[in-house]
C-alpha cells in the first residue's frame, strides 16, 4: 500500500497487477511500477557501481586523455539530460503551486533522483577522460539499462497517446527528448576515445590494438578481426604479430612474483632468527664434546624449518586478477541452467489458451540468455588464460633469474636438463592447470544445481541417476588407471626402436656396407610389433572408454524414466518432464567427467609446485664473498687475506698479494686447487673465514670455453660497444685470422650450440678474445692455452698474455702447465692440495727442491714436443673440420656448392663469396619456409591415411551412422511416449515404450563400441602399414639422402610423427566424426519438427563454414609461430646454464636476463593472438548456435497449433547440444588438418631417390661368387651430385685375384670414392667394375655388398650382444664365431666377459676401448672370408699395436684373398704387390712400391715425408 500512496495520492494507481502485466494479449505494466523501477534500476546500479570503480580508477592510472569532440559530446549529452531531469523536477513544483490538482511525490523523487544519477554520470565521464579510459563498460552498461527501461516506458506512452483522444503534450515531451538523448549517449559510449598523452601505444610501432578498443569490441574480440583477415589473405609472419600488452610483459610480471616470494624467504629468515637458531650456514662444527652437538641436533628437531610457500607468492602475485574469472564462472553456471528451464515452453504449446506473446518471450530470453553465457564463458577463459600465460612468464623469468645467483654447490644437486624442465614442463603445466582449476568449486556446484532441479522435475527417482553415474566413477578411474599402465608399457617400446634408429641412422654407412639393412629391418619391425600390441590392448579399453563416456547420459535417462514410471502408476511422463531432465542430464556428464581430470591435473601440478619451490629456495653465492672497491692505500691489485673456503672436504688458509699490472702463473698438479683459487677471487666458491678483495672489473677465461649460440663476432664482442680497430687487432693477437678465412661466412658465421662446428683450440681462442675485447683490469686465465697447439700457444702468450702482449699492463692470473712461459711470469704461485706452497719468481723457486721441482718432473716430458709437427695436425683437422662443414652446406644447398676434391681455401675471395653464400642461404631458408607455411593439406593426404585403414573405415563410417539413426531413433520414441494420451492418470503403453527406448539405447551402445573399436584398430593397422613402408623407403635410401638431411629429422619423423599416427589421429577422426554426426542429427530433428527452419540453416551453415575457414587459416599460422619461437627460450638457458660462471664473471647477469624476457615476450607475443583467436571463435559459432536454437523455438511459437509437445522439446533438447556440437567440430576440424600433416611427412620419403634394388629377380649368380677375386676398372668414374665435377675420372686397373694394393694419396684424391664405387654406394658416372668377369652395374645391391668384404675407418657398433653385432642374420654356429675372434686377437678378452658372446655392447660401443672396437670389425671380416677384402684406413684412429695385429692378422689370413687397403700409414703397404697413387681424382702412378721408389714421383714424395725413403 506504501508505494500506491508513493505514486498516487489517492492510492488508485497499483504497483503491481497480473492481470494487465501477464494474463493480457496486450502486456502492460503500471504507471507506478514505470515511475519507480524503471527509473530507479539504473541509477541503483550506478550508485553501487561508482564507489567500487572510482576507487579502481585511482589506482589505475593509464595517462591524461587530452579533450576530443568524442568527449565533448559525451559531456555535451550527459548535461542536456541532467537539465531535462531538472526540467521535470521544476515542472513538478510548478503543478503544485499552479497546477489543479497535487503531483504525487514520486513525480518529485524519481526526476530528482535520475538528475543527481546524470550529473554522476557526466562527471564520472571527465574522471575517466583524466585517468585515460578509452571505452568505459560501466557506462555502457549504464546506458544501456537506462535505454531498456525508458524503451519500455517509451511503449506505454505511446500506447496510453492511442487509447487517448488529446493526449497532454508538455507530459510527453521532455520524456521524448530524454529518450533520444539517452539513445545518442548509448551509441557515444560505443566508441573508442584517442590514446592517453604519451602511452606505450603512441611510441609503439605495431601496437596491441585491445587496449584502444571500445568496450564492445573487447567482450566480443572485434579487435582482432584485423589480424584474422591478414592470416586468411595470406600466411601471418613474424611482422604481423602485435607488441604484447604493457601488462602482460616479462618486465612487469616478472618483478611481481619475485618480490612477493623474496618477502616471504625474507619473513621466513626473520621468524627463524627470532627463533634463537644459531645453526649459521656453513660453520664449521663444535669442536667441544658430543654433549653440545647432541643439544644442537635437538634445537634444530625444536626449531624445524618452515618453507616458503610459493603457492601463497603466486596467489598474491596473480590471484585478484584470476578471482574475476570466479564471478564470471558463477554467473556461467547460473546462465547454464536458463537453457532447461526455458524448455518450460513447451507448457506453453500444451496450454493454448497462453498468448502468443509469452512464447516470444521466452524464445527472446533464450536467445539473450545464451548470448550473455557465451560473451561471460568466453570472458572467463580469456581471463584464465592471460593468467597461465603471465604465471608461465613468471616462472620462467624467476627460474632463470635465480639460475643466475645459484651457488656451485646447489647447482650440483640438478642436472642441465631438470632445470631445463622446470621451465618448460613445470610451468607449462601451470598454464594448463589454470583454465580448469575453477572446476574444483564449479563442478560441485553445477552438480548440486542440476540435482536440485532434476529432483523438482521428477523427485526421489533421480536418485537411480545419479547411482548410475556414482557407479561410472570408478569404472573410468580403473580405465584410466590401466590406460597409463598401457601408455607406460608402450612409450618404453617406443623408446628402444627410437633408440635402435638413431644407432641405425648414425651408422647407415655400415649397414650398407655390410648389407645389413634387412637385418635391421626385421629387429625395428619385431619393437614395433610388440608396441602395436600394447596400442591393440588400449584401443579395446579405449573403446570401452569412448562406450562408458557416450551411454552413461542415456543409461542415466533410462534408470532414472524407469524408476520414475515403474515406482507409481500415477507418474506420467510428459514433453516437459522428460526433455527438461534429459537436458540437466546433459548438463550433469561435463562436471563429472571433469571433477577427475582437474584433481589429477592438481596432483601434477603439486609436483611441479615441490620442484619449483626446492629449486628457487636453493642457497645462493654470498653477495659480499669479494670486494670490489679499490683497495685504498694500495698498490695491489688482488689480495686474499686469512681466506678460508669450502675446498671439497679441506678447509686451507689462503693469503696471497698480487700487485697491479703484474702476470702471475699458477701451477701444481692435476687437483691441487688451481681452478679453484680463480673460483674463490670470482666469489663462485663459499668463503668460511677472511677477506678477498679485487680491484676494478674482472675478465674470466674459463678452461672448458663457453661459446653462444650466435655470430662468431658477436661471441667475441660479448655485449660491448663495437671498436673496429680493436676488434681486429684483438682477432689477430688471438690467432683467429686463418679461421675467419676458412669459415662460410667469415666472422658473421653463426656458430652451433656449444660450440658444435668449431673446434677444441678455435673455441678456446674465440673465449680468449672475448676477454681481451672486453677491456677489464684483473685477467683470470684458466689454462686456455692447454687446447691450442704448441705453436699457436706461443703465439698468443707473445702477442696478449706475455710481457708484450696486449695485456702488458693488466694485472693477469695465469693457470698453466706450460713450462716455456714461466721465465717470463712475474711471479709463480704453486698450489699442493689447495694451499699454496711456494710462491716466488721462476729463478727463485728454481733453486729451491720444493713442489715446484715436481711439477717441473711431471710435465717436463710432456711440453718438449715437436711444435711444428703438432701445428700441422692441428691446423689440418681444423681445416678439415670447416671443409665438412661447407660440404655438407654444399649437400643440402644447391647455391654453394664446391667440388670436394678440388677444395681449396682461398683467402683473397672468401669474403666476396661468403656475402654471396650467406644471401643465397638466407633466400632458400625464407623460400622453403614459405612453402611449409602455404602449403595446405592434399585431400590425397587424406586418401592414403584411408587407404592403409582399408576396409575398416567403411566399418567405421557404417557404425557411426548406425549409433546416430539409433540416437535419433531412441530421443524420437521418447517424444512418441511422452505424447501418449493419459488415460485415467496412467499411460497405457508405457512398459513397451520403456521396453523399446531401451532396447533402442543398447544397440546405440554396442554400435559407439564397434565404431571406437574399429576406427582404433583401423588406425592401428594404417600406422603399422605406414611405419614399414616409411623405413624400407628410408634404408633404400641412398648415402647421399643421409647426408643431405639431419639425423634429428629424420628420428622426428619415426617418434613424433609416428607417435601422432599411432594415438593423436584415430582419436581426433573419432571425435570429428562423432561432432559432425551430431550436428547434422541435431539440423535433421530441428528440420523435421520446425521445417520453416530450413530457411535459416543454409544461410547459418554457409556463415558457420566461412568462420571455421577464416579462423584455421590463422590459428595455423600462429600455432606454428608460436612453436618456432618456444624452442630459443630453452636453448638460451641452457646455453646460460652452462655459462653462468663466465656471465657473472662479465657482470652480464642483467643483459642476459634481459635477452631471456625478450624471447619469453617473443614467444608470448605469437601465444597471445593464438588464445584471443580461439574465443573469437568461440564467441562467433556460439552466436549461429544461439540463432539455431532461437530459431527453432520461434518457429515452433508460430506453428504451435499443428506441433506436438514431444516433437517441440525434441527439437529445442537438440539444439541446445548444437553450441556444443559445432564448437567441438570446428576445433576437431582443425585438429585433423593440424595432425594430418604427420601421414605427408611420414609418406615424403616414398617420393626421394632410391637406390638400385636389392635383390635382383631370376638372378643366376654362383653362391661361391667372386671364386678368384678378381677386379678391373675400366675408364671408371663418379661424382658426388649430377652438378658437380667428376670425383674421381678415367681409372682403368686391372688387379689380379689375391693381388695386394696399397691406394695412396694427399687428402681429397678420391680414395674413398674408389671404395665407394666399389660397393656402389655411389654408382658410377662412366664406365664399369667387373669382379671377376661380371658387370657389378648388373647384380643386386645385397648381392655385390655381400660378396666382399670391407674394415671401415670408424669402427661402428650397435647396441646389443657382441653375437649381434658379428652375425646380425645369425648364419654362422659359434665355433665359426669364437675362431674369428681368436685370429682378432680377441678371445682372451671376450671369454673373460661374464656373458661371453652375450655381453651386451652400449650404444656405440662405448664400453669397448677404440682399439677392440677395430678388432671386433676385423673379426667380422674373418666371419665373412669373402675373396675381396677392403680396408679404408682402418688403422688410422688406433694405436701402433692394434695396428699391428691387424696388419699381422690380414697378411696370415687373408693370403689368398684381393686385398686393397687405403693407406694411412705408409710402412702398412711397403710389402705389397702394387702400390695406386691418386691425384685430384686421377690415377698418376701404379706399380710395385720398388719401382715408383725409383722413379721418384708422387710416391717418392710422400715416403721421403714419412721418413721412409
Amino acid at each position: 500500500m506504501g508505494l500506491d500512496r508513493f505514486c498516487s495520492p489517492d492510492g488508485s494507481d497499483q504497483f503491481w497487477d497480473w492481470d494487465r502485466s501477464w494474463n493480457t494479449t496486450k502486456p502492460d505494466f503500471t504507471q507506478c511500477f514505470q515511475n519507480t523501477v524503471l527509473v530507479w534500476l539504473p541509477c541503483i546500479y550506478l550508485w553501487l557501481c561508482a564507489p567500487i570503480y572510482l576507487i579502481y580508477l585511482r589506482s589505475h592510472n593509464h595517462g591524461y586523455i587530452c579533450m576530443s569532440h568524442l568527449n565533448k559530446a559525451k559531456t555535451a549529452f550527459g548535461f542536456l539530460l541532467w537539465i531535462i531531469c531538472w526540467a521535470d523536477v521544476f515542472y513538478s513544483f510548478w503543478e503544485r503551486s499552479y497546477g489543479s490538482k497535487v503531483p504525487a511525490p514520486v513525480h518529485l523523487v524519481s526526476p530528482t533522483l535520475l538528475g543527481f544519477t546524470m550529473l554522476l554520470a557526466t562527471l564520472m565521464i571527465q574522471y575517466e577522460r583524466l585517468k585515460g579510459v578509452q571505452s568505459s563498460g560501466v557506462l555502457l552498461f549504464f546506458w544501456l539499462l537506462a535505454l531498456l527501461c525508458a524503451t519500455i516506458t517509451f511503449r506505454s506512452k505511446i500506447l496510453h497517446a492511442l487509447d487517448q483522444v488529446s493526449p497532454p503534450l508538455s507530459w510527453y515531451t521532455t520524456f521524448f527528448v530524454y529518450y533520444t538523448l539517452l539513445l545518442v549517449s548509448l551509441i557515444l559510449s560505443c566508441l573508442s576515445d584517442r590514446p592517453p598523452l604519451f602511452s606505450q601505444v603512441v611510441k609503439d610501432s605495431n601496437p596491441c590494438p585491445e587496449p584502444g578498443a571500445s568496450f564492445l569490441s573487447k567482450i566480443t574480440f572485434w579487435w582482432i578481426t584485423r589480424m584474422m583477415m591478414n592470416g586468411y589473405k595470406h600466411p601471418l609472419e613474424e611482422k604481423d604479430l602485435w607488441s604484447l600488452n604493457p601488462e602482460d610483459r616479462s618486465q612487469k610480471v616478472v618483478p611481481r612474483l619475485v618480490q612477493r616470494w623474496n618477502a616471504d624467504c625474507q619473513k621466513r629468515k626473520r621468524s627463524e632468527a627470532q627463533c634463537g637458531s644459531f645453526i649459521r650456514r656453513g660453520c664449521p662444527p663444535p669442536k667441544e664434546s658430543g654433549a653440545a652437538e647432541e643439544s644442537e641436533i635437538l634445537l634444530v628437531k625444536n626449531t624445524k624449518r618452515k618453507e616458503p610457500s610459493l603457492l601463497w607468492a603466486l596467489c598474491l602475485a596473480f590471484g585478484p586478477y584470476f578471482l574475476i574469472s570466479c564471478l564470471y564462472k558463477f554467473i556461467q553456471d547460473i546462465l547454464m541452467f536458463v537453457g532447461p528451464e526455458i524448455l518450460r515452453l513447451i507448457h506453453f504449446v500444451n496450454n493454448s489458451s497462453a498468448p502468443y506473446w509469452h512464447g516470444f518471450f521466452y524464445t527472446a530470453l533464450l536467445f539473450i540468455c545464451t548470448c550473455v553465457q557465451s560473451l561471460i564463458l568466453q570472458r572467463y577463459f580469456h581471463i584464465c588464460f592471460i593468467t597461465g600465460m603471465r604465471l608461465r612468464t613468471a616462472i620462467v623469468g624467476a627460474v632463470y633469474r635465480k639460475a643466475l645467483v645459484i651457488s656451485s654447490a646447489a647447482r650440483r644437486t640438478s642436472t642441465v636438463g631438470e632445470i631445463v624442465n622446470l621451465m618448460s614442463v613445470d610451468a607449462q603445466r601451470f598454464m594448463d592447470l589454470i583454465a580448469y582449476i575453477n572446476m574444483i568449486w564449479s563442478a560441485p556446484l553445477q552438480v548440486v544445481l542440476a540435482l536440485y532441479f532434476l529432483w523438482q522435475n521428477l523427485g526421489p527417482s533421480v536418485l537411480a541417476g545419479v547411482a548410475v553415474m556414482v557407479l561410472m566413477v570408478p569404472v573410468n578411474a580403473f580405465i584410466a588407471m590401466k590406460t597409463k599402465t598401457y601408455q607406460v608399457a608402450q612409450m618404453k617400446s617406443k623408446d628402444s626402436r627410437i633408440k635402435l634408429m638413431n644407432e641405425m641412422l648414425n651408422g647407415i654407412k655400415v649397414l650398407k656396407l655390410y648389407a645389413w639393412e634387412l637385418a635391421f629391418k626385421s629387429k625395428v619391425s619385431d619393437i614395433r610389433e610388440s608396441e602395436l600390441r600394447v596400442l591393440k590392448k588400449a584401443a579395446y579399453l579405449g573403446a570401452m572408454s569412448t562406450f562408458t563416456w557416450v551411454c552413461a547420459p542415456f543409461l542415466v535417462a533410462l534408470s532414472t524414466f524407469t524408476v520414475y514410471v515403474l515406482v507409481d502408476d500415477k507418474n506420467v511422463l510428459d514433453a516437459q518432464k522428460a526433455f527438461v531432465s534429459l537436458a540437466l542430464f546433459n548438463i550433469l556428464r561435463f562436471p563429472l567427467n571433469m571433477l577427475p581430470m582437474v584433481i589429477s591435473s592438481m596432483v601434477q601440478a603439486s609436483v611441479s609446485l615441490k620442484r619449483l619451490r626446492v629449486f628457487l629456495s636453493h642457497e645462493e653465492l654470498q653477495e659480499d664473498s669479494v670486494e670490489r672497491k679499490a683497495l685504498v692505500g694500495s698498490s695491489n691489485s688482488i689480495s686474499i687475506v686469512d681466506g678460508v673456503f669450502m675446498f671439497l672436504h679441506l678447509r686451507p688458509l689462503l693469503n696471497v698479494c698480487i700487485p697491479d699490472g703484474a702476470l702471475v702463473a699458477v701451477v701444481g698438479l692435476v687437483g691441487s686447487g688451481k681452478s679453484s683459487l680463480l673460483s674463490a677471487l670470482l666469489g663462485e666458491m663459499d668463503k668460511l673465514e677472511g677477506s678477498v678483495a679485487v680491484k676494478g672489473s674482472v675478465a674470466y677465461v674459463p678452461q672448458q670455453a663457453w661459446i653462444q649460440n650466435s655470430t662468431l663476432k658477436e661471441n667475441i664482442i660479448f655485449g660491448q660497444a663495437l671498436s673496429e680497430a680493436w676488434y681486429q687487432r684483438v682477432v689477430a693477437a688471438c690467432a683467429l685470422q686463418p679461421d675467419l678465412e676458412i669459415l662460410p661466412a667469415g666472422d658473421s658465421t653463426e656458430i652451433g650450440e656449444k660450440g658444435v662446428n668449431l673446434s677444441g683450440g678455435q673455441k678456446q681462442r674465440v673465449s680468449l678474445a672475448r676477454a681481451v675485447y672486453c677491456d677489464r683490469t684483473v685477467y683470470l686465465l684458466d689454462d686456455p692455452l692447454s687446447a691450442v697447439d704448441a705453436h699457436v700457444g706461443k703465439h698468443i702468450f707473445e702477442q696478449v698474455i706475455g710481457p708484450q702482449g696486449l695485456l702488458k699492463d693488466k694485472t693477469r692470473l695465469l693457470v698453466t702447465h706450460g713450462l716455456s712461459y714461466l721465465p717470463q711470469v712475474d711471479l709463480i704461485l704453486v698450489m699442493v692440495d689447495g694451499e699454496i706452497t711456494e710462491v716466488g719468481s721462476y729463478q727463485q723457486l728454481m733453486a729451491t727442491e720444493g713442489a715446484f721441482s715436481e711439477f717441473l718432473h711431471t710435465y717436463a716430458s710432456v711440453d718438449h714436443g715437436d711444435d711444428n709437427g703438432e701445428t700441422r695436425c692441428t691446423e689440418c683437422k681444423d681445416t678439415q673440420r670447416i671443409a665438412r662443414l661447407v660440404v655438407i652446406v654444399a649437400n643440402d644447398f644447391p647455391f654453394c656448392f664446391l667440388s670436394l676434391p678440388s677444395f681449396r681455401i682461398e683467402a683473397k675471395t672468401s669474403h666476396q663469396r661468403n656475402g654471396e653464400r650467406q644471401r643465397n642461404w638466407a633466400c632458400w631458408v625464407r623460400i622453403n619456409e614459405r612453402q611449409k607455411c602455404q602449403a595446405l593439406v592434399k585431400l590425397s593426404v587424406f586418401w592414403a591415411y584411408f587407404k592403409a585403414i582399408g576396409v575398416l573405415i567403411c566399418v567405421a563410417l557404417l557404425l557411426f551412422l548406425a549409433h546416430n539413426v539409433l540416437s535419433l531413433l531412441s530421443n524420437y520414441w521418447l517424444s512418441l511416449w511422452t505424447d501418449d494420451p493419459v488415460v485415467n492418470g496412467t499411460q497405457p503403453q508405457r512398459q513397451l515404450r520403456l521396453g523399446v527406448y531401451g532396447a533402442l539405447g543398447l544397440s546405440q551402445g554396442v554400435a559407439v563400441f564397434g565404431y571406437s573399436l574399429s576406427m582404433s584398430i583401423g588406425g592401428i593397422l594404417a600406422s603399422r602399414y605406414l611405419h614399414q613402408s616409411m623405413l624400407y623407403d628410408v634404408l633404400r635410401s641412398p648415402i647421399s639422402f643421409f647426408e643431405r638431411t639431419p639425423s634429428g629429422n629424420l628420428v622426428n619423423r619415426f617418434a613424433k610423427e609416428m607417435d601422432t599416427i599411432d594415438t593423436v589421429i584415430p582419436s581426433i577422426l573419432k571425435m570429428f566424426m562423432g561432432s559432425m554426426f551430431n550436428v547434422i542429427g541435431a539440423c535433421i530433428v530441428i528440420l523435421i519438427a520446425t521445417p520453416f527452419v530450413a530457411i535459416i540453416i543454409p544461410f547459418l551453415g554457409l556463415l558457420y563454414f566461412f568462420i571455421q575457414r577464416f579462423y584455421v587459416a590463422s590459428s595455423r599460422q600462429l600455432k606454428r609461430l608460436e612453436s618456432v619461437s618456444r624452442s630459443p627460450i630453452y636453448s638460451h638457458f641452457n646455453e646460460t646454464l652452462l655459462g653462468t660462471s663466465v656471465i657473472r664473471a662479465f657482470g652480464e647477469q642483467e643483459r642476459f636476463i634481459r635477452e631471456s624476457d625478450q624471447r619469453v615476450d617473443h614467444n608470448q607475443k605469437a601465444y597471445y593472438p593464438s588464445i584471443v583467436a580461439n574465443r573469437w571463435l568461440a564467441i562467433r559459432l556460439e552466436f549461429v548456435c544461439n540463432c539455431i536454437v532461437s530459431s527453432a523455438a520461434l518457429f515452433a511459437v508460430i506453428a504451435r497449433e499443428s506441433l506436438s509437445p514431444g516433437i517441440m522439446g525434441l527439437a529445442i533438447s537438440y539444439a541446445l547440444q548444437l553450441t556444443a556440437s559445432l564448437t567441438w567440430l570446428v576445433r576437431m576440424s582443425s585438429d585433423v588438418e593440424t595432425n594430418i600433416v604427420a601421414v605427408e611427412r611420414v609418406k615424403e620419403y616414398s617420393e626421394t631417390e632410391k637406390e638400385a634394388e636389392w635383390k635382383r629377380e631370376h638372378s643366376g649368380l654362383d653362391p661361391g661368387w667372386p671364386t678368384e677375386g678378381r677386379i678391373e676398372f675400366r675408364g671408371f668414374g663418379l661424382r658426388y651430385r649430377r652438378d658437380l665435377d667428376l670425383a674421381i675420372r678415367n681409372i682403368t686397373v686391372s688387379i689380379s685375384g689375391g693381388e695386394k694394393v696399397g691406394i695412396v694419396g694427399r687428402t681429397g684424391a678420391g680414395k674413398s670414392s674408389l671404395t665407394l664405387g666399389l660397393f656402389r654406394i655411389i654408382e658410377a658416372a662412366q664406365g664399369q667394375i667387373f669382379i671377376d668377369g661380371i658387370d657389378i652395374a648388373e647384380l643386386g645391391l645385397h648381392e655385390l655388398r655381400s660378396r666382399i668384404t670391407i674394415i671401415p675407418q670408424d669402427p661402428v657398433l650397435f647396441s646389443g650382444t657382441l653375437r649381434m653385432n658379428l652375425d646380425p642374420f645369425e648364419s654362422y654356429s659359434d665355433e665359426d664365431i669364437w675362431r674369428s675372434l681368436e685370429f682378432s686377437h680377441l678371445k682372451n678378452f671376450v671369454s673373460g666377459l661374464p656373458d661371453k658372446l652375450n655381453h651386451e655392447c652400449s650404444e656405440g660401443g662405448e664400453n669397448l676401448s677404440v682399439g677392440q672396437r677395430q678388432l671386433l670389425c676385423l673379426a667380422r671380416a674373418l666371419l665373412r672370408k669373402t675373396k675381396i677384402l677392403v680396408l679404408d684406413e682402418a688403422t688410422a684412429a688406433v694405436d701402433m699395436e692394434t695396428d699391428n695385429l691387424i696388419q699381422t692378422t690380414i697378411r696370415s689370413q687373408f693370403e689368398d684373398c684381393t686385398v686393397l687397403t687405403i693407406a694411412h700409414r705408409l710402412n702398412t703397404i711397403m710389402d705389397y704387390t702394387r702400390v695406386l697413387v691418386l691425384e685430384r681424382g686421377e690415377m698418376v702412378e701404379f706399380d710395385s712400391p720398388a719401382n715408383l721408389l725409383a722413379q721418384k714421383g708422387s710416391f717418392y714424395k710422400m715416403a721421403k715425408d714419412s721418413g721412409l725413403a
